[in-house]
């Protein structure tokens, strides 16, 4: 069972109250909908809503547009990075609240080898998993972030990696539900793919093993996570032919689930998200040489050895993270650093937010201050790495969730709502009271009110 707060926040209340108004004043299609939530990661809204010239038809995407409720964009958390996105879209709530800051886990000494968040005893604040669960539907998800162990799933196929290697497919065997995978890789004839795994071919596959646990459980609430698109952008850029090729083979992905979830729930809905928008890249700045020049690192043998002050690396922007953040004198020492940083234009920082503005746009708490990238800039991976080298990928997110070229999409679309349906700008974090009013259950930590969706006119 899921452990709800006690005590609500006045926020959190007047979130919930808004909630219960919508699920009782809402027409009766609103509520107690089956929900499959579907992220394909790092869709652009203009890729379905405005398509370049010669972009190639993606008939089921632009289908969801035309025949349910879109976003011209939704604005997303800080960082604009696929786990803390991910999470706030189960929860309603920003990094700051439901506790998962980056992709991957702060980790000055490395001692976790690169490890992801993957855990979701890590979230601070209940789900929608759980709080369907808690309501008797059945739940179910393939690869979504940050689900290993997750509460209130009845079938999980959760995301995790570590080698690549085949003890890997053991990790994944011993962390789903048990006897799931076999059962699964049985009925459809194919190996579950690797978690490392974001080829457009794994993708594929994962959609086949969705498609099984559809037809087999029904379950009332699910979701199901494709890496393909992010990855080729990521390599080759947004907007990029491998990325166009990507986005076609999901479009029919989309189709094949949209038929498979009606075919199971006539009455069913299909959310179409994803987590954040991109941008391209040609220069890799590392913050960590400064800090090291500083005094702020210590490196023995290329390996941290001790650190008073250190980068997080989001990608398109880093956290600033304090040891002691009651040292007055080293927060003076580091806010001096970033202004001159700041200052020089060869480091393409566009911004650096302080702990107050961090706060407001609902970042991690461990982050003092968010060094903020320009486009075309990016975090280095390395602090061995040139202070500015040429970007070790084409494109990338992590940047301001104000930008619009950081906006994730949003569609729609089933049983009950009004085709046609422009939601303008949606702030991500409305997304989830949304899916609980569908669903017809509470979830109280939602720091938004749900969104204004019309049902289909009577006459």
């Amino acid at each position: 069972m899921p452990r709800f707060p006690r005590r609500l926040t006045v926020r959190a209340a007047a979130c919930l109250l808004s909630c219960l108004c919508a699920l009782a004043v809402l027409p009766a299609f609103a509520a107690g909908r089956p929900v499959l939530l579907v992220s394909i990661d790092g869709l652009r809204p203009q890729d379905v809503l405005q398509p370049p010239p010669g972009a190639p038809p993606l008939p089921q995407l632009r289908a969801l547009a035309r025949e349910g409720a879109y976003a011209q964009g939704v604005a997303g958390v800080l960082p604009t990075l696929t786990y803390p996105s991910h999470v706030t879209l189960l929860t309603g709530a920003a990094p700051r609240t439901h506790g998962i800051g980056g992709n991957l886990t702060f980790d000055p000494y490395n001692k976790n080898q690169q490890g992801w968040a993957w855990y979701a005893s890590d979230i601070r604040v209940p789900t929608l998993w759980q709080a369907a669960h808690a309501a008797g539907l059945r739940t179910a998800n393939v690869h979504w972030p940050v689900s290993v162990a997750a509460s209130g799933l009845d079938a999980n196929l959760p995301q995790i990696w570590r080698t690549g290697t085949d003890d890997d497919r053991k990790l994944l065997a011993a962390l789903a539900t048990p006897g799931l995978l076999p059962v699964l890789e049985t009925e459809t004839g194919i190996a579950y793919p690797q978690g490392i795994d974001e080829s457009l071919e794994a993708d594929v596959q994962r959609a086949r093993f969705a498609l099984a646990l559809i037809r087999r459980d029904h379950p009332q609430f699910m979701t199901v996570y494709f890496a393909a698109l992010d990855h080729e952008e990521h390599l080759h850029g947004p907007g990029s032919a491998q990325a166009w090729q990507v986005l076609q083979r999901m479009d029919a992905i989309v189709g094949e689930l949209r038929a498979a979830w009606r075919q199971a729930h006539p009455d069913g809905v299909l959310a179409l998200v994803s987590d954040h928008g991109f941008t391209d890249v040609a220069h890799d700045v590392n913050l960590y040489a400064p800090f090291l020049q500083a005094g702020l690192i210590t490196l023995q043998d290329g390996q941290v050895k001790d650190w008073r002050a250190m980068p997080w690396n989001q990608g398109g922007s880093a956290a600033i993270v304090l040891r002691d953040p009651a040292d007055a004198a080293l927060r003076a020492k580091v806010q001096a650093l970033l202004q001159s940083l700041k200052a020089d234009p060869a480091l393409g920082i566009a911004a650096v937010l302080d702990r107050a503005e961090v706060a407001a746009k609902g970042g991690s708490e461990r982050a003092e201050w968010f060094v903020v990238f320009a486009p075309g800039y990016e975090m280095a991976a390395r602090p061995d790495a040139p202070l500015v080298g040429p970007a070790q990928r084409r494109g990338m997110h992590g940047y301001d969730p104000a930008r619009p070229d950081q906006r994730a999409s949003l569609y729609l679309a089933g049983a009950g709502i009004a085709a046609g349906q422009d939601l303008g700008e949606v702030d991500m974090r409305a997304i989830a009271p949304t899916l609980a009013v569908l669903l017809g259950v509470a979830l109280p930590s939602a720091e938004v009110a749900p969104l204004p969706l019309r049902p289909p006119s009577s006459r």
